[in-house]
């Protein structure tokens, strides 16, 4: 059997495989652009240490997780796998935090980070919104699914796309909001091109034969912002 870590992480206590740590922190790390020696120092721990939590079964004390966490600005329980089953944003809010509206130029960087978004489509059944890996390039957002799905409905149709990101470990966010119509890519170059640029497969697996784009037509965003840091905790918790 495979040896576990416990953790205390919000509500109670959590387990974790060190290999999942591991991969927890690497993908984190690698999310806010940092090597393992600056993240190293931004720990505290030996460089060694960071390579031999990422790459091999790993199991740091309750204290050195809790710097670790905190050089990749972000929580225990993130790292360990806590909120996996969670809906993000159940943090608390924090006293005076702002709502920014975001020029379309920000709002086209944060496109560019990819990942996975959401297609809002109109089906025969009324509205639907599923998850999707996108691309973000000069044509549009491309995404991969097969016909006859949900997603594959965007084909001609003027559609929504929504990809957001919600740090709670400093009570901030953003999220970006598009509208535009879904066509199929049809030319065999340009389906050539985004399979090379395609990050990863589509975490659905299964077979995703078509490629769709949506042109934008409008993009809009917003950002909370946490003037201070001070979580905000309701009278009398």
């Amino acid at each position: 059997m495979d040896h576990e870590i416990s953790v205390q992480a919000g509500a109670g206590t959590v387990q974790a495989r060190p290999g999942d740590l591991g991969r927890r922190v690497a993908a984190r790390r690698r999310e806010l652009g940092l090597t393992r020696d600056e993240l190293a120092v931004r720990s505290g721990a030996a460089p060694a240490y960071v390579e031999y939590v990422e790459d091999r079964a790993a199991t740091p004390g309750a204290g050195v997780l809790l710097r670790i966490a905190d050089a990749l600005e972000t929580t225990v329980g993130e790292l360990t796998g806590a909120t996996v089953t969670l809906p993000p944003g159940r943090g608390g809010a924090v006293r005076g935090a702002e709502l920014y509206e975001l020029v379309e130029a920000e709002c086209r960087e944060l496109l560019s980070t990819h990942g996975v978004g959401r297609v809002a489509v109109f089906t025969p059944d009324g509205p639907s919104v599923v998850p999707v890996n996108y691309l973000f390039g000069e044509d549009g957002i491309s995404f991969r699914t097969a016909w006859g799905t949900v997603a594959a409905t965007a084909d001609g149709a003027l559609v929504a796309f929504e990809v957001d990101r919600i740090d709670e470990a400093f009570s901030q966010g953003w999220s970006v909001l598009v509208v535009g119509r879904g066509r199929a890519v049809a030319d065999r170059e340009a389906v050539r091109r985004l399979e090379a640029r395609a990050h990863s497969r589509p975490w659905a697996g299964g077979s995703r034969e078509i490629w769709l784009t949506i042109t934008p037509e409008r993009i809009t965003g917003r950002r909370v912002v946490n003037p201070d840091g001070t979580p905000w905790t309701p009278a009398g918790d």
